[in-house]
């Protein structure tokens, strides 16, 4: 029996949350980007409606959660909570064997990950908008999600998995926010040689905060009050980093995969050619970008998750080096020898999802 696709359905009716009423496949047998991008959009899904579980009391028979993390053979072993309100922020997911092999998938997929680490964004909710928008604040104050709760709990567990499976077997994946914290996350974790796979849908730009600090004299000055009313940023990064070369290492570099659509001013700066190229290229760090271009939406239709799950995208693909992306990516370049991995250390290599066109 050819097991190369398995067909299921999803289904939710309330919170907002977008009706699927589509099929999905579940490709065991080949590595496939656009597949793989749909079941990390799911998995950053199933970590909102954890949050909205908890706020509305769901038990374990009605929770919506789950549905989106069953029918890919994983399993919940985790949430990252908040200590400051007790939300819900993000979900540790590992490969179900005993689910799969229930299901006669006697051998995990080629290139499927062995767990999964999602991160939901902002929650405009009593119990999670106060300290939702604290966070977003920090970024676009500090250009730095250090000094918040989650970054720490959120490396410790990626961290975790990693030594557990090999950073080349895990992935980490996030939404608004939470692609934001995803980015800083894998980031420090590449810098102790550590390559974690990540997928970043509608990340926070830095251009953002830089935009505002730049429009005159007037808006600097209420700028740097702002500023100063705002929690610390922990380790305030951009233009007081490290601002030598990038230097040729023999490590192989991390290459974070961002989903942007061009209608969301949260994440287009990435795309902006003002910000792209400049100087010596082979000096700048690179993402992997998925640019979506609908026209002109309106910015919650542009920033929405649920646009990233559907199976019929045409998305152009591109690796990018940018001024922008080398801001966020450049301290990676210059790692102590103490923090190098050796190959021992680690097992299997580093997956690049297919391009899609």
């Amino acid at each position: 029996m050819n097991w190369a696709y398995r067909t299921f359905s999803l289904l939710v009716t309330n919170n907002n949350f977008v009706f699927l009423n589509y099929p999905l496949f579940f490709v065991i047998c080949r590595k496939d980007g656009n597949y793989r991008r749909t079941v990390m959009a799911c998995f950053i899904q199933a970590a909102y409606l954890l949050e909205y579980d908890r706020q509305e009391n769901r038990t374990k028979e009605n929770a919506l959660a789950p549905k989106w993390w069953l029918p890919f053979k994983f399993k919940l072993v985790k949430t990252l909570i908040d200590e400051r309100d007790g939300s819900i922020f993000g979900a540790m997911l590992e490969w179900d064997r005993s689910a799969a092999v229930a299901d006669l998938i006697l051998v995990r997929p080629n290139g499927a990950p062995r767990a999964v680490l999602a991160l939901r964004g902002t929650i405009l909710k009593s119990s999670t908008i106060k300290r939702d928008l604290q966070d977003d604040l920090r970024f676009l104050a500090w250009e730095t999600l250090k000094g918040s709760v989650r970054f720490k709990i959120a490396f410790e567990a990626l961290k975790s998995i990693a030594f557990k499976y090999g950073g080349a077997n895990v992935c980490i994946a996030g939404h608004s926010l939470g692609a934001g914290f995803a980015l800083q996350v894998g980031k420090a974790l590449a810098k102790e040689g550590i390559y974690a796979e990540a997928h970043l849908f509608n990340p926070p730009s830095v251009s953002l905060a830089t935009s505002l600090k730049n429009i005159g004299e007037k808006a600097a000055f209420a700028w740097k009050r702002v500023r100063a009313m705002l929690p610390s940023g922990g380790e305030i990064q951009g233009i007081t980093d490290d601002q030598s070369d990038v230097t040729n290492v023999s490590l192989k570099k991390w290459v974070p995969h961002l989903y942007i659509n061009n209608s969301d001013y949260v994440c287009c700066y990435y795309t902006d050619p003002s910000k792209i190229g400049g100087g010596n290229n082979a000096n700048l760090a690179a993402a992997k970008l998925f640019v979506l271009s609908r026209g002109n939406q309106k910015f919650l239709e542009a920033h929405k998750l649920d646009q990233w799950w559907a199976d019929d995208l045409e998305l152009q693909t591109v690796i990018n080096s940018s001024k922008l992306i080398t801001q966020q990516l450049k301290s990676l370049y210059q790692l102590p020898t103490s923090h190098l991995v050796s190959p021992g250390q680690m097992t299997g290599r580093f997956f690049t999802a297919d391009v899609e066109h």
